[in-house]
């Protein structure tokens, strides 16, 4: 089915919380109409989120992410629990369930990170067929403009379905609505862009790389011209082209020798530097890259690599960031690499955070890291940034999306 082909990083996430045997995995299967996640009596049987995506119409591609009880207990809880308040800062929207009578200092806790994320919520008020759910807490729901639906988890009518589908539809975020685009701002009809790869061991066999797959789609729905080469076979095609490109995008660790072939006038940037302006906030990454000039000897920089692809050869994060950076300091720095959903909480030991563009990640999950790095005071840039920065070519990449705005 196509619809599963749709990436994770373009899916709404939407987690499903509360405390344990409330209802959330019977909620989750209700929602899907399938039988995804274990239900049982037993408290505790969710363990690590189960995630399921699925095409809730007419909303579209819908990650749901069920989570283990916020009551969770032990040692193993507790990791638990850290999983669950992960999957907190990537959802773009909370199902927040309940036992219809019961109300803890747990589901306070929810309300209060979902505040401090920006995240909308709606409240489940489950096991109505037990439990008559509390007129105060309805008061006080409605009072704090929280929506809430009364329900079931057992029975699986599309009825069922639809009443939290409605509720969902109407905290859909401004973004969904409309969704922000990687080039539409620089690339109009008929213009001819150059997508270049780099024909390295890394690329993915039988496929593009994600970034290159996302831009090439958005150049076919304008309606511009897409040429997609490797390096070594950029001159040849420019050449043979009967006019110039309006843009060429390439990866960020071989800017430079793309910069040496294309023609005067015409716009370069990478796929990093697109998507650390599609996924998260170019501005602050872009004030993040001074802080390279100001590390000193034993500094440690953070490096977040939202991929899980086993490293081979060359890495960009892992061995040539870390090697530039030592080289231009011409000193001593200290790199910890945190790979996939893996993100430190504790911050205050770096200097620096370097990010990769997040085409893995979901928008509202690239957000919240940026958001804690700020909170924590820690300055954090992009691959993309870096790359273009220790090249000499920052203003270059940059120029196309912001003109002389932000350079």
């Amino acid at each position: 089915m196509y619809y599963k082909r749709t990436p994770r990083g373009l899916r709404l996430h939407i987690a499903i919380l509360g405390r344990r045997n409330v209802g959330k995995s019977s909620l989750l299967n209700v929602l899907v109409q399938q039988s995804v996640s274990i239900v049982s009596a037993l408290a505790g049987t969710t363990t690590d989120p189960v995630e399921k995506r699925i095409e809730l119409a007419p909303i579209g591609p819908v990650l749901f992410i069920d989570t283990a009880g916020l009551d969770d207990e032990g040692f193993l809880g507790n990791l638990r629990k850290e999983k669950t308040y992960r999957a907190i800062r990537r959802a773009d929207i909370i199902i927040l369930v309940v036992e219809a009578n019961i109300w803890t200092e747990y589901e306070e806790n929810i309300l209060r990170i979902a505040k401090q994320y920006n995240t909308p919520v709606v409240v489940a008020l489950n096991k109505i067929d037990l439990f008559v759910p509390g007129e105060e807490l309805k008061l006080r729901l409605k009072k704090e403009n929280i929506p809430f639906v009364e329900t079931c988890a057992l029975e699986r009518g599309w009825y069922q379905t639809a009443k939290i589908k409605a509720e969902i539809i109407k905290l859909l975020p401004s973004w969904w609505l409309k969704p922000s685009s990687l080039i539409s701002e620089i690339v109009s009809k008929n213009d001819i862009v150059v997508l270049v790869a780099a024909g390295d061991i890394q690329m993915p066999k039988g496929r593009i790389k994600l970034p290159q797959e996302q831009v090439l789609r958005e150049i076919l729905d304008i309606g511009a011209i897409a040429l997609v080469v490797e390096e070594n076979q950029l001159k040849n095609a420019i050449f043979n082209l009967k006019r110039k490109p309006k843009i060429v995008i390439c990866e960020s660790h071989i800017l430079d020798k793309v910069l040496k072939v294309i023609p005067p006038g015409v716009d370069c940037t990478t796929f990093s530097i697109l998507f650390s302006k599609y996924k998260g906030e170019l501005e602050i990454l872009y004030e993040g890259i001074k802080a390279i000039d100001n590390l000193k000897p034993y500094d440690k920089v953070l490096i977040a690599e939202s991929c899980t692809h086993h490293p081979i050869g060359d890495d960009i994060g892992r061995k040539k960031i870390p090697y530039w950076i030592s080289q231009k300091l011409k000193s001593k720095i200290f790199f910890d690499i945190y790979a996939g959903r893996d993100f430190p909480l504790d911050l205050k030991k770096y200097k620096l955070i370097i990010h990769c563009g997040g085409c893995m990640l979901n928008r509202k999950e690239f957000l919240s890291r940026i958001y804690y790095a700020k909170k924590e005071g820690i300055p954090i840039t992009s691959y993309g940034m870096v790359c273009a920065y220790i090249l000499g070519n920052l203003e270059k990449v940059l120029a196309p999306l912001f003109g002389k705005e932000l350079v």
